[in-house]
């Protein structure tokens, strides 16, 4: 998992939000993992601030659902 402070605080924050909605995923689910890979890129690239990155986090998210 990242250090960086306000990155971490947007994956938190995206898979909290993600997980309230879809109370059937698991705190393990490998789409976390995903999700802190996406974030992560989009970090070292510096496109946002923490609660862009929570929204994008959160949009992923649901993209991935959609895929299944």
């Amino acid at each position: 998992m990242v250090d960086d402070g306000p990155l971490r605080a947007a994956v938190e924050s995206a898979w909290s939000v993600y997980r309230a909605r879809h109370r059937d995923v698991d705190a393990a689910d490998a789409r976390r993992c995903l999700l802190e890979r996406q974030l992560q890129r989009r970090w070292d690239a510096r496109e946002g601030d923490t609660e862009e990155l929570t929204g994008f986090g959160i949009g992923y998210l649901e993209l991935l659902s959609n895929d299944e």
